[in-house]
C-alpha cells in the first residue's frame, strides 16, 4: 500500500466534496494525514484492475476515512469498502460534515443514522456523528 497515493486520493477527494473549505486548509493537512492518520490506522484499499480505486481508514470502531478517487467514483467501490467494513465490525461510527450531503445521503442510505450535531474546532462547519449497528 502506498501512502503517498492514499494521502493524494484524500486530498483530491477532501478539496471536491468539501467546496465549503479552502483548499488551502486541506493542503495544510496533508503531512499528518500521511505521517500520521494513515499509519495509525487499520486501512484496506480497493482496487480497478492494477490501480488503487479508494480506501477506507479504521481506528477501532470509528470510520475516520472513507475516500475514492475522483476518476473512480460512482461505480460502487465506496458502498462495496463499506460492506466491508460492515462485515468486521458490529458498529461503526463517523463524523462527516454537514454541507456535504452527497455523503450524508450515502451514509444513511447505507445504514448510518445521525445521533449528534458537532463542531468541527479547525474549519467552524458543522459535522454530523452518525452511527450504524448490526
Amino acid at each position: 500500500m502506498n501512502v503517498d497515493t492514499l494521502t493524494d486520493i484524500w486530498y483530491q477527494g477532501s478539496v471536491q466534496a468539501h467546496d465549503f473549505i479552502s483548499p488551502d486548509y486541506w493542503h495544510s493537512k496533508i503531512k499528518d494525514m500521511r505521517d500520521q492518520y494513515i499509519p495509525m490506522s487499520e486501512t484496506y484499499v480497493i482496487y480497478d484492475q492494477s490501480e488503487i480505486a479508494g480506501f477506507v481508514s479504521m481506528v477501532d470502531d470509528y470510520l475516520a476515512a472513507l475516500f475514492i478517487h475522483p476518476h473512480y467514483q460512482g461505480n460502487g467501490y465506496g458502498k462495496e469498502l463499506l460492506n466491508f467494513i460492515k462485515g468486521q465490525k458490529s458498529k461503526a461510527s463517523l463524523k462527516v460534515y454537514k454541507k456535504n450531503e452527497s455523503a450524508v445521503r450515502f451514509y444513511e442510505r447505507n445504514g448510518f443514522v445521525i445521533k449528534e450535531m458537532l463542531l468541527d474546532e479547525n474549519t467552524k462547519h458543522e459535522e454530523l456523528l452518525m452511527e450504524w449497528e448490526e
